[in-house]
């Protein structure tokens, strides 16, 4: 077997709740092989060694980074961990697929760029809604010129509160970063991703209401306007108060339109509802979407799309050019919420 052809030899980072789909997602692609796992506890490590027998399984990072057989790295840890490990894994030479947000500052972000870059090695960022069957085909019928000029796009998601994370991470400021960069990161870069013909964001205004009753530094309702060079501009609107999970997507143009929903009793959910409707006029019809959407479909997907970046040469679906842009737009917003004014992007 050539080299070309052999599975991709992949390190797991992290085996949370969300680090046990990135295993499942691994090891559900033929082109990749889950051959170590590096864990943050004993306890986490005892289930992870039960679970894949074959993988080499250490609490000690250094350890798994060492195997040789590992050829990239896939981080899946606490927010304020992801600039560390990804920086000891680039380090180790290794190519990272890193969770959002890719670090909690836009210096930290600048520096793994610049790493990878000297590296010679890949460096993807987690954004999975770009690799959506679902928000993918939004992004084509746009590329297509089906809306015309982009002008307006809404991402609202609409859910229950957040899980607690391994040892309630996500509701420490010191760990999570602050609540912007937790979730709605993913919808400041969807948008984005749509509006890309239509220049630069240059401006974020943002609004909070409803403090957690445990965390008042953490707010159940959220929104953020994005101004962009041109007239067009995003609005990102979030509330955890509410039941369930349902994200709505609306795309306005100067042709036509998009209307897009998803809906789930829960994020990570194998049993979905979805539809992408798309209008022109008065003319109205409901496009067809080939295979399941959801973030864990989208995650088997993503290692895909790693093994295509690292042995072809294609760009990764989100690089770090694109995860350094959804953090400094998440940061603009929490400064805009501190001090209750449009923080401009330099």
């Amino acid at each position: 077997m050539s080299q070309a052809d052999r599975p991709l030899g992949f390190a797991l980072v992290g085996f949370g709740a969300w680090g046990t789909h990135h295993a499942q997602a691994i090891s559900a692609c033929p082109q990749a092989r889950l051959v170590a796992i590096a864990c943050g506890s004993p306890r986490s490590a005892q289930e992870a060694q039960k679970a894949y027998p074959q993988a080499l399984v250490s609490t000690d990072l250094n350890q798994v980074l060492s195997h040789p057989e590992v050829e990239a790295v896939a981080v899946a840890v606490p927010n304020h961990l992801h600039a560390q490990v990804a920086t000891e894994a680039l380090e180790a030479s290794k190519h990272v697929l890193l969770e959002k947000p890719m670090a909690l500052s836009v210096q930290d972000c600048d520096r793994l760029i610049e790493l990878a870059r000297r590296q010679h090695r890949v460096l993807a960022v987690g954004h999975e809604l770009r690799l959506s069957t679902l928000w993918g085909a939004i992004k084509r019928h746009i590329e297509q010129g089906g809306v015309g000029q982009v002008k307006y796009v809404l991402v609202q998601l609409f859910r229950r509160g957040y899980r607690l994370g391994s040892g309630g991470w996500r509701f420490d400021p010191q760990r999570v970063g602050n609540w912007v960069l937790e979730e709605p990161i993913h919808f400041f870069d969807l948008a984005c991703w749509y509006l890309e013909s239509a220049g630069k964001p240059h401006e974020v205004f943002a609004q909070a209401s409803h403090p957690h009753e445990n965390h008042p530094q953490m707010s159940h309702n959220f929104s953020a306007l994005i101004r962009f060079d041109t007239d067009a501009y995003a609005l990102i609107t979030q509330t955890n108060a509410a039941f369930e999970h349902h994200l709505t997507v609306q795309v306005t143009g100067t042709q036509g339109a998009l209307w897009a929903q998803w809906s789930g009793v829960m994020d990570r959910t194998l049993s979905p509802t979805f539809s992408l409707r798309i209008g022109q006029g008065d003319q109205v019809r409901e496009e067809p979407i080939s295979s399941p959407a959801g973030e864990v479909f989208e995650l088997r997907r993503q290692v895909e799309m790693m093994v295509q970046a690292i042995r072809e040469g294609t760009p990764p679906a989100a690089t770090g050019e694109d995860g350094r842009r959804a953090v400094q737009l998440c940061l603009a917003a929490s400064q805009s919420l501190q001090e209750g004014r449009p923080v401009k992007l330099t």
